[in-house]
């Protein structure tokens, strides 16, 4: 057993899955069963902002569109700056002021898109997003924020599309996951207040945060997610390699133990 998958095994958890993936599309390490369904919990982000992204490509909406409360757009929303609250559509804060991290924010971003794509945002995402990849397993439903539910499988396609877009313009991801409105601070939920709190476009960027819930050995432009399901996925360019974990055990001090370890463990056997 390689050490990456003795730390997973060792996981306080009934079920876990996990795999990481190469931009061909090669399954460098896997664990589990890869066609188990998990909830995806804030995850379920990553796909509602390349969603986005690509309702920006196809010219249903441009980044500076209002979007959400006075003054934000739909750039404050993908980036966690509107000021609105964590799950409350009220703003607590001016935009591009704070990084304050919003489900509500995300909610808004998916009505923005629903207006303006003239159809339910679940049957975008399905249709742009989860159909062309064959992503068949992945269940769209309830909050864009925190409402979706895949299978190991399901996310090594989307990690794939992260690492090598087909789906969108490369350089369209580029711009995602480089920061926006650098140098503001704010909580990773369960990590703590982060000075600078990096964020892209939906997308959270690792630079020199500490705690962090991906590996000390992981690049400083390592972007991903993870969720309160104890689910995560993130991609390493550097590496030139993406990780997906899901487990059926809510996030906590189980994970801020377990995940660093684990994912300097993947790193480790794909470098070597």
């Amino acid at each position: 057993m390689s050490a990456a998958a003795e730390q997973i095994s060792s996981w306080p958890v009934d079920h876990a899955a996990a795999a990481a993936v190469r931009p061909d599309g090669q399954v460098a390490f896997s664990y589990g069963d890869l066609n188990r369904t998990f909830r995806l919990a804030s995850v379920t982000k990553l796909l509602t902002a390349y969603a986005a992204l690509m309702a920006v490509e196809e010219g249903a909406l441009t980044l500076d569109d209002p979007a959400g409360p006075e003054g934000s757009t739909v750039r404050h929303l993908l980036a966690h700056t509107s000021g609105l609250a964590f799950d409350d559509h009220a703003a607590v804060a001016a935009p591009g002021t704070r990084r304050l991290y919003s489900n509500s924010g995300f909610e808004q971003l998916a009505d923005v898109v629903t207006k303006r794509a003239g159809m339910p945002f679940a049957d975008y995402v399905a249709e742009g997003l989860l159909d062309p990849l064959g992503m068949t397993s992945t269940a769209f439903e309830g909050s864009p924020a925190s409402g979706a539910s895949s299978t190991g499988a399901d996310l090594v396609r989307f990690a794939t599309e992260l690492l090598s877009p087909t789906l969108l313009h490369p350089s369209t991801l580029d711009d995602a996951v480089t920061v926006v409105f650098p140098g503001l601070n704010g909580v990773l939920p369960g990590y703590g207040h982060q000075k600078p709190n990096d964020w892209g476009l939906g997308f959270e960027i690792r630079d020199g945060k500490s705690p962090h819930w991906t590996g000390a050995t992981n690049s400083p432009g390592t972007f991903g997610h993870f969720g309160q399901a104890g689910t995560f996925v993130w991609v390493d360019r550097d590496l030139g390699a993406a990780c997906v974990a899901l487990a059926d055990r809510d996030f906590g001090p189980w994970a801020v133990q377990a995940w660093p370890p684990f994912n300097d463990a993947v790193v480790a056997e794909l470098r070597g």
